[in-house]
């Protein structure tokens, strides 16, 4: 089986809120981009909360987050998985990213939104036990938006990103 990868962060000096998923599924890896399965209601969120709905091309959907103080990233910096499906990560296989370096180099992170409860799950397991004190971040699961975890409907979960967002 093949060990896939994540993207590299989506970040600059004005990030307060930190965005984590698990790791992007096949859809996302193949296409290069965050978020990229059509039916993921990721971007759509983003742009209700920010743009007023407005539909962005992909380089504008990453300036306007780190615009609005938000970067981006996964848990896992790589792992096998077979498919896209987040139970199907191999836990032997885990490799995290670097936290503590990306915390140090971005200290105006306060706020940690995991998009679902897998990426919630590896940070708590994998990260959390492994980071130096003093960061003083506070946490939030929200709904996932991909489009396998469909238990909520898209008002709702609008609604619980944009509180979690626009809140400080």
């Amino acid at each position: 089986m093949a060990r896939v990868s994540c993207f590299a962060p989506v970040a600059d000096r004005r990030a307060k809120i930190l965005v984590l998923g698990s790791m992007p599924g096949a859809a996302s890896l193949a296409a290069g981009r965050y978020y990229a399965h059509p039916r993921n209601s990721f971007w759509p969120i983003m742009e209700a909360v920010f743009a007023g709905g407005e539909e962005l091309s992909y380089p504008a959907r990453l300036r306007l987050l780190k615009s609005r103080g938000v970067a981006l990233w996964d848990v896992l910096g790589s792992c096998v998985r077979p498919g896209s499906s987040d139970s199907a990560i191999e836990r032997a296989s885990v490799v995290v990213n670097d936290f503590q370096a990306f915390l140090r180099s971005h200290p105006g992170i306060v706020k940690v939104l995991f998009n679902g409860s897998k990426a919630e799950e590896c940070y708590r397991r994998y990260v959390l036990p492994a980071l130096l004190p003093g960061h003083g971040l506070r946490y939030r699961r929200l709904p996932s938006t991909s489009p396998a975890r469909a238990t909520l409907t898209a008002s709702q979960k609008l609604s619980a990103w944009r509180q979690a967002l626009i809140s400080r």
